[in-house]
């Protein structure tokens, strides 16, 4: 029991470690090179022969943060399912406040304020950035065993 509690201090400690130097500015290239380290873990891991794109990431994190483990999503879950991570990861910054889960145990989220980001681009790199910050703690594990 003392272990397991020092090993959620300790990775909760890590995590605040990582966010604290990952919300520092990054520079252009940084962020590039963490988004590949980030790819290329998760293409590793799932034994894939291609790197996954934002919207495969975004999936992977929707289905973490839902919690459950289903073998197959219709199309309009699978939205969700991204939705839910777009949710999840600008929750950090304030866009958006955890509501709770529905019946059904999918979470809901309430609008906090509007993303003032204009543009397909720039709005890519903010998700970018965010989902190098949500799988940091992990690939710093890993890097540790």
């Amino acid at each position: 029991m003392l272990i397991s509690s020092f090993q959620v201090i300790v990775s909760r400690i890590t995590k605040d470690l990582w966010r604290a130097y990952l919300c520092r500015p990054m520079e252009e290239w940084q962020l590039d090179f963490e988004w590949l380290r980030v790819r290329h873990w998760i293409k590793d891991r799932f034994n894939r022969s291609e790197l996954p794109d934002l919207n495969a990431l975004l999936y992977l994190i929707g289905i973490q943060e839902l919690g459950r483990h289903q073998v197959k999503f219709s199309k309009e879950e699978k939205q969700d399912l991204m939705h839910i991570a777009v949710c999840h990861l600008l929750s950090e910054d304030g866009y958006f406040e955890f509501e709770g889960m529905d019946a059904d145990g999918w979470p809901h989220w309430k609008v906090l304020m509007p993303i003032d980001i204009k543009g397909l681009g720039p709005q890519e790199a903010l998700l970018r950035r965010k989902v190098v910050e949500y799988f940091a703690p992990l690939l710093s594990n890993q890097e540790k065993t």
